[in-house]
């Protein structure tokens, strides 16, 4: 478990959208994965930002009533956003993205 000493919150996605609108560091992802792999890229700057990480999400379930249920938790401080967090989601139904 981290020491992380700021405050902690979170962003709910359903598609590619903002994280938050300034600097940030990315302390965790919780995803749900259905019937197609998939990924999550952290970006800095925006949808035409730098990819900071591209994370490839599973297959999940058989068929879209039997999703799967994954936490990606990011070592140490996490992973820093100079400018603004967004997250671009392929074949990705949900995402909370834990930050500080």
């Amino acid at each position: 478990m981290s020491d992380y000493s700021s405050p902690v919150k979170t962003t709910r996605l359903t598609s590619s959208g903002a994280i938050f609108a300034g600097p940030c560091k990315i302390l965790s992802i919780y995803f749900v994965s259905t019937t197609t792999a998939g990924s999550i890229t952290i970006k800095d700057g925006g949808s035409g930002g730098t990819s900071l990480a591209v994370f490839d999400t599973p297959v999940g379930g058989t068929s879209a009533s039997e999703p799967a249920f994954y936490q990606i938790d990011l070592p140490g401080l996490g992973l820093r956003c100079e400018t603004s967090g967004y997250a671009t989601l392929s074949n990705v139904d949900k995402v909370t993205v834990i930050y500080g």
